[in-house]
């Protein structure tokens, strides 16, 4: 285990991801997430909140594409691929092994993302009922 995400257990840190609570994907990914967290250190805000304004006024990401994940963790946020690399990074199982793909510039990495942002209510359609999520 990573010596940091030990400390964060043992002080009781969470790292927030933030989210679009009304994609259907989305949710899911929270889903997996949180199955795929036995550590608990993931906790989840949807973008649509009065609480994701103020990290994002906090953090100034005030113009945040709705389609982004954010990962906030140490004081620091990562948006986008990075977000996503970085989560895989502290769950369960062989997921970790996908932050290699870190070495790959954001330039690349990104427009992969911002497709499957684009499209994923066309693809997977709208989240029906409220989000079923660890909050922070």
């Amino acid at each position: 285990m990573d010596n940091q995400i030990a400390e964060d257990k043992k002080t009781d840190k969470k790292y927030i991801i933030l989210f679009d609570g009304t994609c259907k994907l989305c949710n899911n990914v929270v889903k997996f997430i949180t199955k795929n967290d036995s550590k608990r250190i993931f906790c989840f805000i949807p973008l649509e909140s009065e609480k994701a304004s103020e990290y994002l006024n906090r953090y100034n990401k005030k113009n945040v594409n709705k389609g982004s994940v954010l990962l906030i963790q140490e004081e620091k946020i990562y948006t986008k691929s990075n977000a996503v690399l970085h989560i895989l990074k502290c769950l369960d199982g062989l997921w970790p092994v996908f932050y290699v793909f870190i070495i790959v510039p954001g330039f690349i990495r990104d427009p992969v993302y911002d497709i499957i942002a684009k499209y994923r209510y066309r693809w997977f359609g709208p989240s029906t009922g409220s989000p079923d999520y660890r909050s922070c």
